[in-house]
């Protein structure tokens, strides 16, 4: 696709709250809540967070909720109807939207973390988390996936880095040589440094490979929850700093902790534009890197 061809997209970013439900409809109304409201607003791509599903363990038994091992298991019952119930909502309002993500057993039985993108003639896919966390190796049980993949929808090509994944540029550097115009980052951190992380990672990933990025985060106290518990973050979409885009790269971003929608309009052409017009030529120098890494000499003595 060349830029000129290029959509421009009014994506949404969801800072997302943690919550108990009563019953399954309970969920299936705040979903609908929170859809509703982005479509209405005008955005036609929907960005959930990492790890928003884990609100359905709210309705498990109370000594299921407070086991880690227990609530991954509890929650494989409801994984279908709760995929269907955003597919539905994406169909229904036309857009494209990623699902928030939720553990998901594998035929083999192990867990991964997986999201799924919907769009508006149904089920694009999923992608799997990359790389784990200490948390998720070491306490949780939940593995890495295997493969990323490039999302041909309305809304652009799209990539999808989930939280931790977004700290390693490879990830990004391939997803952005498959063609990926937009890359989606939703992500659950339990503190102020892990956000943090999270979110510069995001920004450098843009610059890097003068890209859009998209980050969705948890909010809020899940108490019930030891996996959800504590939920820090901010939303925000970012981009390159250069040519037509802020120079600190935010395009939007939250400035508090409420639950609700950071909104933009991104211009996939001009950012694309970047790469072969910008004040700087990351994407394209990054063979020079590589050229000067595999020479055995300095970043310095190569300029």
């Amino acid at each position: 696709m060349s830029a000129n061809s290029l959509p421009a997209v009014t994506a949404a970013a969801a800072q997302y709250p943690i919550e108990a439900f009563a019953d399954f409809a309970d969920f299936q109304a705040k979903a609908v809540r929170w859809v509703q409201d982005a479509a209405n607003r005008g955005a036609e791509l929907l960005v959930f967070p990492e790890y928003g599903a884990m609100e359905l363990a709210s309705l498990l038994p109370a000594c299921e909720q407070g086991d880690l091992v227990a609530q991954l298991q509890g929650l494989q019952p409801w994984r279908d109807a709760f995929v269907e119930t955003w597919r539905e909502l994406a169909r229904e309002h036309g857009v494209t939207l990623l699902a928030p993500s939720l553990p998901w057993r594998l035929d083999d039985g192990r867990f991964v973390n997986r999201a799924w993108l919907c769009g508006p003639d149904g089920d694009l896919g999923h992608q799997d988390k990359q790389v784990m966390t200490r948390f998720e190796n070491d306490e949780w049980g939940v593995d890495a996936g295997h493969g990323l993949r490039v999302f041909d929808t309305p809304a652009g090509r799209l990539g999808v880095l989930i939280c931790y994944d977004s700290e390693f540029p490879l990830l990004a550097r391939a997803l952005v040589d498959a063609g990926a115009d937009i890359l989606l980052v939703p992500s659950c951190t339990d503190t102020e440094a892990g956000f943090q992380r999270v979110r510069l990672s995001a920004q450098a990933r843009a610059i890097e490979q003068q890209v859009a990025i998209v980050h969705s985060p948890t909010v809020g106290e899940a108490p019930w929850s030891p996996a959800v518990d504590i939920n820090i973050g901010r939303a925000g979409v970012y981009t390159p700093c250069d040519h037509g885009f802020p120079p600190d790269g935010v395009l939007s971003q939250a400035q508090d902790a409420r639950p609700g929608w950071q909104f933009a309009r991104l211009d996939l052409a001009g950012i694309r534009a970047l790469r072969d017009h910008g004040q700087v030529n990351n994407h394209a120098d990054w063979s020079l890197q590589d050229a000067c890494l595999a020479a055995g000499v300095s970043q310095e003595s190569c300029t």
